[in-house]
C-alpha cells in the first residue's frame, strides 16, 4: 500500500471538517452543502491512492474509484455553483454526464479495452448534455448550460479521436475529462463570482489551475518525458481551491452578520439604526440642493388584537405582509424601515413636498384599510400615518421623527373618533 497519501488524506479531511463546521452554524445555503459533497469525494480520491499498489484486480479497481471520485466532485462543485433552480433537466444533465464518464473510466481500466464501446461512450459524453439542452424549454436555457454542453461535446470528439490514435493511451482520455470537469468548474465560478473578492479570485484562480495540471501533465509526459515533479505540485491547486472557498463561506458569514446589523430580520426592510443614518443623509442631500423631504410614520391600528386573536405566527405574517405593501407603494429610490414593533417608517426624497407626502399616505391607508386573509383567517387592521416634512416642520433628525409622531397621533386619535362616532350613529339607527 502506497502510505504517501496519508499526509493528503489528513489534510483534505481536515478541510472537509472545516466546511462541515461552519455549515452547521449556516446551513441555509444548499449549494455549500454540495461543496462539502465534494470535499468527502476528494477525500475518497485520496483514500484509493493508497491501494493502488495492491495485486490483482484490487489496484487498477481502487485507481478507477479514485478517479471518479475525482469526476464526481468536479460535477458537485459545478452544480453546487449553479445560479437557478435545478429542475429535473438540470438533474438529468449531471446524471447522464456521471454516468457516461464513469463508464468510460471503467472500459479504460478493462485488461483489452472494447474501442467500439468507447466510441459510443464517448458519443454519449458528447451529445447527451447537447440533447437534454435542445429538450428542455426556454425558461432552462442558462448560458452555464450551454457552457457545459460546449465542454462536453468538445471532450466526446477529443475522446474519439485519442481512441483512434496509432498509440492510443487511454490515459490522455482520462486527463481529458478531468481537464474537461475542473476547466467548467472555474467557468462556473467566474460567472458566479464575479464580485472580485479574494475568496473569489483564489477560488477561480484554483480551479483553474487544477484544470491546467490535466493538460501540463501529460504534455510535459510526452514532450519532457525524464522530467519529474512530485505529487504534491499537482495537488497544490486542491488546497489553494479550498483555502478560496472558505473564504468565500466565511466573506457570506461577514455579509450576512452586516446585513443582519442593518436589517430587521423578520421583514429584511432597514431596521431603526439604518433608518437613521439614511434619513440623516436624505435631509443633508435636501439642505445642499434646496430641496424638501418627507418622513412618514406608520402606525397600525389593531396589529395587537390580531396578535392576540390568532397568535404570534399570524402577527409575523401579518407585519410581513405589512412591509410587502410599503415597499410595493413607494419607489426604489425612497427607504422603508420597521422602527418599531408595529411601527414603519418611509423616507421619501425629492419631490417629495407636503402634497406628494399626502397623497403616498392616502394611498397607504385605503391599502392598508383593506380586508384581507392570512393563513386562512380574515385581517382587518387599518394604519395612523403622521407626516414631517424637511426643512418645514423640523429642521433636524429628533425634532422631524418627533413631528411625524406627534402627526401620526393625532390621526390615530382623530380615527378613533370617526370610529366612535360610526358606532354611535349606528346604535341610533338601530333605536329608531
Amino acid at each position: 500500500m502506497d502510505w504517501s497519501k496519508v499526509p493528503d488524506i489528513l489534510a483534505v479531511s481536515s478541510l472537509a471538517c472545516a466546511f462541515s463546521s461552519i455549515l452547521r452554524r449556516d446551513p441555509s445555503s444548499s449549494g455549500h452543502r454540495l461543496w462539502l459533497v465534494g470535499w468527502v469525494l476528494i477525500v475518497v480520491h485520496f483514500l484509493s491512492g493508497v491501494f493502488t499498489n495492491l495485486p490483482g484486480g484490487l489496484g487498477p479497481a481502487s485507481d478507477a474509484i479514485g478517479l471518479i471520485a475525482l469526476i464526481a466532485a468536479g460535477i458537485f462543485f459545478m452544480w453546487a455553483t449553479v445560479p437557478y433552480d435545478t429542475g429535473v433537466n438540470c438533474r438529468l444533465m449531471v446524471a447522464i454526464s456521471f454516468l457516461a464518464m464513469a463508464f468510460y473510466i471503467v472500459l479504460t481500466f478493462l485488461p483489452n479495452p472494447p474501442i467500439h464501446a468507447m466510441d459510443y461512450t464517448a458519443i454519449v459524453i458528447g451529445t447527451g448534455p447537447l440533447a437534454v439542452g435542445m429538450l428542455s424549454g426556454r425558461r432552462d436555457q442558462h448560458p452555464l448550460r450551454w457552457v457545459t454542453v460546449g465542454l462536453q461535446f468538445a471532450l466526446g470528439v477529443s475522446l474519439v479521436v485519442f481512441e483512434h490514435l496509432h498509440h492510443f493511451d487511454a490515459g490522455l482520455g482520462i486527463d481529458a475529462m478531468l481537464f474537461a470537469v475542473y476547466m467548467g468548474c472555474c467557468l462556473y465560478f467566474w460567472y458566479t463570482h464575479r464580485e472580485g473578492t479574494a475568496g473569489s479570485i483564489i477560488t477561480i484562480g484554483g480551479f483553474f489551475a487544477w484544470a491546467m495540471v490535466f493538460a501540463v501533465s501529460p504534455i510535459l509526459g510526452i514532450f519532457l518525458p525524464g522530467m519529474h515533479l512530485e505529487s504534491e505540485v499537482w495537488n497544490l491547486p486542491k488546497y489553494v481551491v479550498a483555502v478560496g472557498m472558505l473564504l468565500l463561506l466565511l466573506e457570506k458569514q461577514i455579509e450576512r452578520t452586516q446585513h443582519l446589523a442593518l436589517h430587521d430580520d423578520l421583514t429584511r426592510l432597514a431596521n431603526r439604526r439604518l433608518f437613521q443614518d439614511r434619513l440623516a443623509s436624505a435631509m443633508e442631500r435636501s439642505r445642499r440642493s434646496g430641496t424638501t423631504m418627507a418622513i412618514l410614520n406608520v402606525d397600525l391600528d389593531r396589529f395587537k388584537v390580531v396578535n392576540d386573536t390568532f397568535g404570534h405566527h399570524v402577527g409575523d405574517l401579518l407585519l410581513q405582509h405589512v412591509s410587502t405593501i410599503l415597499e410595493g407603494r413607494v419607489r426604489r429610490s425612497d427607504t422603508v424601515a420597521r422602527t418599531g414593533g408595529d411601527e414603519f417608517s418611509v423616507i421619501i426624497e425629492e419631490p417629495s413636498g407636503r402634497l406628494e407626502a399626502e397623497l403616498v399616505a392616502e394611498s397607504l391607508i385605503r391599502t392598508l384599510d383593506e380586508p384581507f386573509a392570512l393563513n386562512g383567517h380574515p385581517i382587518h387592521i387599518g394604519a395612523s400615518i403622521g407626516i414631517a416634512v424637511y426643512p418645514y416642520d423640523a429642521d433636524n433628525i429628533d425634532s422631524l421623527c418627533i413631528a411625524a409622531d406627534q402627526n401620526m397621533y393625532r390621526q390615530k386619535e382623530t380615527r378613533r373618533g370617526v370610529v366612535s362616532a360610526g358606532h354611535k350613529l349606528n346604535d341610533r339607527s338601530l333605536a329608531s
